[in-house]
């Protein structure tokens, strides 16, 4: 209705509403087409579909769609729904869902802190040991919570070390790493799982200008890593993006790290980053060791790896939010390492006597789970279960009739809340405003170089709930997202309703 009635000046004025990019120019042309055509028979669904991927990538092959009705009148479309396809970060919907089904949706992780040693007044004689349970968000904020609970029952003094246990996972030869063509292996979204994982292994740094000159700090503050401040203070103005500020990390051969960071600053600005700079155990042990200090406590030891005796004994723990919470963050900003830890988990809980790997046993859990499901796994490559990978695959009606499950599922509903809304929240939250689907959808993103992909649930004007899955594979994918967006948005406003000539191809 709202694009039936819209003039040429009027799709521009909607476009600078969407961002006035490219993007939004090309989202907004495949929209008018697609209203104008609304009135004519609903059977050119799936060759609109094709339309879309000839005009955006000039390549029908680019692009695989599913959709299937789950609750009104509809006819199953599926353009290329076969074709195995890296599928990006949609594949984290597999994972979180296989983890509602075998792990169950009051999972949760514990990290215990133990003893060898005995309480002596306000001292302990002996080192404090910490099992790490593999927890994905394991935050500062907890361990101060437990932290300062030890200081309030009279702990003062630890004569010993802190000793890190990170024998929740079995992982002898490591992890395959992920290639990133990017020039900066810090970033947040490269950050690898890890046993004893800790506030996601990241630093946040802050730069900030006043009438004094600029002050820079990290958080949190840790013995191993020092800012090189080189931000020059000037007049008030506008403040600058990210890319105009330099961050320079400078490592020495101990393993401490200086970042150098360079720019223009007006007064009254701030910029900020965060990147990944320490081992995860180094990391982990020197903000346990700091939090302690912090909290007025005193140390005459160190940090470090080690295993924990037998005799140890319990002293305080802490547990994790339930996993429903969990993958909230997980889907709804497509955290990357906290979808690895969860395969991980998922793993660790299901090996077998001769499993020696977990992300191994976690792959195979999931495997075993489809294929109890009647899901065809042919073709389908996990690798990591978050989709961080040049070798995950994955078709567009396998991963739709993954979600067909889980709208039957007593667990659906947990996994529907855990994805953005469309044009709300996550990593949906600017995508499809301002045209009547604020909300419509509850739709996982992937991004990847060559790669675009959605996945999720989504009503049209009929308030029917359709399935839907759409995947690009093309070298460059830069629009893809505006693609996929065109078919979000015709599934919407154009759903094929009408009789079962309506079937697109299946090819």
């Amino acid at each position: 209705m709202l694009l039936r009635t819209l003039t040429t000046t009027g799709l521009s004025i909607l476009a600078r509403s969407l961002g006035a990019g490219i993007i939004a120019t090309s989202l907004l042309a495949g929209m008018a087409t697609a209203a104008l055509a609304e009135g004519m028979d609903k059977r050119i669904w799936g060759s609109e579909v094709r339309g879309f991927a000839e005009e955006s990538l000039k390549d029908l092959n680019g692009l695989s769609v599913a959709a299937i009705p789950m609750d009104g009148p509809g006819i199953e479309q599926y353009v290329n729904a076969d074709a195995v396809m890296s599928p990006g970060s949609i594949m984290k919907v597999l994972t979180t869902y296989a983890a509602l089904e075998i792990l169950g949706p009051n999972y949760r992780w514990t990290t215990s802190f133990l003893t060898d040693g005995t309480f002596e007044g306000d001292t302990l004689k002996g080192n404090l040991y910490v099992r790490f349970g593999g927890d994905p968000k394991l935050t500062i904020e907890r361990l101060w919570t437990v932290i300062h609970e030890l200081r309030s029952l009279g702990v003062n003094t630890i004569e010993g070390d802190i000793v890190l246990d990170g024998q929740v996972f079995l992982l002898p030869d490591g992890l395959p790493r992920f290639n990133d063509n990017g020039n900066n292996p810090h970033r947040p979204f490269l950050v690898e799982p890890s046993p004893v994982l800790l506030n996601m292994n990241l630093v946040h740094f802050q730069v900030r200008a006043d009438e004094r000159g600029t002050r820079a700090w990290s958080t949190p503050a840790l013995p191993s890593v020092t800012i090189d401040n080189r931000i020059t203070s000037v007049a008030s103005g506008s403040c600058p993006g990210r890319r105009q500020i330099d961050w320079t990390p400078v490592f020495d051969q101990a393993g401490k790290v200086t970042v150098r960071v360079e720019g223009e600053l007006p007064e009254g600005c701030r910029t900020t980053t965060y990147l990944s700079l320490l081992p995860h155990d180094r990391y982990s042990g020197e903000i346990l060791m700091s939090l302690w200090r912090e909290l007025g406590g005193t140390i005459t030891g160190t940090w470090r790896s080690g295993t924990i005796p037998s005799d140890s004994r319990l002293v305080t723990s802490t547990t994790s939010p339930d996993l429903v919470t969990m993958i909230r963050d997980i889907n709804k900003w497509s955290s990357n390492v906290m979808a690895r830890q969860l395969l991980l988990t998922i793993g660790a809980n299901n090996r077998h006597e001769a499993d020696k790997d977990d992300r191994v046993s976690g792959i195979r859990a999931i495997y075993d789970w489809l294929e109890g499901k009647g899901i065809d796994t042919r073709g389908m490559v996990i690798d990591n279960g978050s989709g961080l990978s040049r070798h995950a695959r994955m078709s567009a009606r396998q991963m739709s009739a993954i979600l067909a499950q889980a709208w039957s599922s007593p667990y659906g509903p947990d996994l529907m809340t855990s994805m953005p809304l469309t044009a709300m929240d996550g990593t949906m939250a600017r995508r499809l405003r301002n045209l009547g689907m604020e909300g419509m959808g509850r739709i996982k993103t992937g991004l990847l170089q060559d790669v675009r992909s959605v996945a999720g649930f989504t009503r049209d004007d009929n308030n029917t709930t359709w399935a839907v899955v759409g995947i690009v594979n093309h070298s460059p994918a830069w629009n893809g997202q505006a693609l996929l967006d065109k078919v979000l948005y015709s599934l919407h406003r154009n759903p094929p309703t009408g009789t079962a000539l309506s079937q697109a191809d299946t090819r």
